[in-house]
């Protein structure tokens, strides 16, 4: 398999974990539902990125099982977090959401479903450390606007939308500075509180 996915290193490393651009994310180690999922969402159109949409084009479920499972399974080491550009007050407004939410504007934590650690949660659920504020905005936008979408009921697209831009510039610059977990596994699934129902975590 590692041979077969060559492809994908020019993008996001040998071992999925990402380079230096900043609009390709680490692969390795996510979920391999999640991954499995974004495959075939690139593949069937509902992520819309040529260069993704052509390369899965004629690709089997079954390949694509494959190699989100391949993935799934490394463990390279995670990039030194970028020291943030943002102000404290704007890293302190993305900790707030991260942790605790924004009950006021019915903002669930992003803890809630992606786990205390952030490190994501089986079978769907991804970690959200490892990655770049660009993409991560880039992401947060794509869902607040119909760019992304994700099986129904689109659990990101509902708590996006309730997000300003100032709420996913706080995030994203939050999250891109916080340095690699201790555990870089991923939470049993069902073990998180799941404030909402979401359609690639099925129960």
């Amino acid at each position: 398999m590692a041979a077969r996915v060559l492809a994908c290193a020019s993008c996001h490393g040998a071992e999925g974990e990402g380079t230096s651009d900043v609009y390709f994310p680490r692969l390795a180690g996510k979920p391999a539902g999640y991954l499995y999922n974004q495959l075939i969402a690139f593949r069937d159109g509902r992520r819309k990125y040529p260069p993704m949409n052509y390369l899965l084009e004629f690709q089997t479920d079954d390949y694509l099982k494959k190699i989100a499972e391949y993935f799934a399974s490394l463990r390279p080491a995670f990039p030194p977090p970028v020291p943030p550009v943002e102000s404290k007050e704007v890293l302190a407004r993305g900790e707030t959401i991260v942790k605790n939410g924004d009950p006021q504007h019915g903002i669930p934590p992003c803890s809630a479903c992606h786990g205390p650690a952030l490190g994501g949660m089986e079978p769907g659920i991804p970690g959200l450390l490892g990655l770049r504020a660009a993409y991560i905005s880039g992401q947060l936008g794509g869902w607040r606007y119909g760019t992304r979408t994700a099986l129904a009921p689109d659990c990101m697209q509902m708590v996006a939308s309730l997000l300003t831009e100032d709420d996913v510039k706080a995030v994203a610059a939050y999250l891109s500075s916080r340095p690699a977990p201790a555990d870089p596994s991923f939470a049993p699934r069902g073990s998180l509180p799941m404030p909402l129902e979401c359609g690639s975590e099925p129960h």
